[in-house]
């Protein structure tokens, strides 16, 4: 199962041949948030019984779609998507947050740093937790942390030849 938000949900449309020919749940849900992924966390991962989740989640919250919160409240509903994950004896692979230097639908923000300081918390997490972690920023970021607009029209959503990119990372985890 991948868990996560728009940028899953657009995963899944783009390339559902991917998904079906690996055994991919795609479970994402256009402008979620992690509170809400927590709470659809035993019906859309859980219940499916799979070997695997890969988290992909945190930037609705940065992007402050359900209103201000902190990282660290963030990284707490990350953490408790995993201990679920981990009583189900479900292996989790926790993927960073894409790189985004602004929401076209938060223009006032720069999400940037926000972005890269919970990366930094998802990733010490995983290294503390024995956990994989998947770190999509590093491979996609530019010079401001953002998407480039050949990766990602909108600089958050990525285009099939980036999540084609995304894809063979995400194998090679699970492998």
């Amino acid at each position: 199962v991948i868990m996560g938000d728009s940028i899953t949900d657009f995963w899944l449309k783009y390339d559902k041949p991917f998904f079906d020919r690996n055994g991919i749940a795609g479970r994402g849900i256009s402008g979620q948030v992690t509170s809400q992924m927590l709470v659809r966390f035993r019906d859309d991962v859980i219940a499916l019984k799979p070997k695997y989740v890969a988290i992909l989640a945190g930037t609705n919250d940065i992007a402050l779609n359900n209103g201000p919160i902190t990282l660290d409240h963030v990284m707490g509903n990350i953490i408790s998507m995993c201990e679920l994950a981990k009583a189900h004896r479900i292996k989790v692979i926790l993927c960073s947050v894409l790189p985004a230097s602004k929401y076209k639908w938060r223009p006032e923000l720069t999400p940037a740093e926000d972005i890269k300081a919970l990366n930094a918390m998802i990733e010490e997490y995983a290294a503390k937790n024995r956990i994989t972690y998947l770190d999509f920023w590093t491979m996609l970021a530019n010079g401001e942390g953002g998407l480039d607009s050949d990766k990602a029209p909108d600089g958050v959503h990525p285009n099939l030849a980036t999540y084609k990119i995304m894809e063979e990372e995400l194998l090679k985890a699970i492998r």
